[in-house]
């Protein structure tokens, strides 16, 4: 009985949470209901008996996510009311293309066929020496092992497609030469100096070593700077 008046508290809250998240003005505002929305679906997790699942929710998205978008917001200082100023022009294809998803997900629920085991099985008592992290591993990588594995290789290829179309090559970019990096000597780069008391106090008495571009790093003509014509 208390479960389940838990079990209805967290979701009203998660559901008015990501609410929200997608109605407010204030990105900042939106971070933090999401946070909201993720420990109340955490909450449900545990009150459902999937411990390791609550865990990894709050560790990953909590801990990781919502604090990178929380600080993506304040530090880029982006200008939202210029990212609003063509709401009204892409606002027919944004509503042809969620009506097609609106269709396609009431197409799914016509056809939508409950098992005659399901409501047994969900009775079922949970298997005695078994902890759920262990459970979840052995259905993982046993089971679906090879689905396990093409997801792992889908976000790979996402994330190297995303390196590649964000990768700029600019002219003053410097490439470097492991081979010449990896032979390099520390007397190439490092110099000891033995500084006497009250030495380099002030600006003119600073040591400024006259060390030679460091090995291993190539870097590209350009048309300016010392590196171009009649530079020095």
């Amino acid at each position: 009985m208390i479960a389940d008046i838990f079990f209805y508290i967290f979701s009203v809250v998660l559901l008015l949470s990501a609410a929200i998240v997608v109605s407010a003005r204030n990105p900042v505002h939106s971070v933090l209901f999401l946070i909201l929305a993720f420990f109340n679906a955490a909450a449900l997790f545990l009150i459902a008996g999937a411990e390791f699942l609550a865990f990894v929710l709050l560790i990953v998205y909590v801990g990781a996510v919502a604090v990178l978008f929380m600080f993506v917001v304040m530090m880029l200082d982006v200008n939202f009311a210029e990212l609003r100023s063509g709401f009204q022009r892409y606002l027919p294809v944004g509503a042809t293309v969620g009506a097609i998803l609106l269709a396609e997900l009431l197409g799914l629920e016509a056809g939508w066929q409950i098992a005659p085991e399901a409501s047994t099985l969900r009775l079922s008592p949970a298997p005695s020496g078994v902890q759920n992290t262990v459970a979840l591993g052995q259905l993982i990588y046993t089971d679906y092992i090879f689905l396990f594995q093409a997801a792992g290789i889908i976000l790979l290829v996402a994330m190297i497609g995303a390196i590649v179309l964000t990768l700029r090559d600019r002219k003053t970019m410097r490439y470097q030469d492991i081979r010449v990096q990896n032979t390099r000597r520390p007397a190439d780069t490092l110099a000891l100096v033995r500084m006497g008391l009250g030495s380099g106090v002030k600006p003119e008495s600073y040591y400024r070593p006259h060390i030679p571009e460091p090995a291993g790093f190539v870097e590209e003509p350009h048309g300016h700077g010392p590196a171009g014509p009649g530079g020095h």
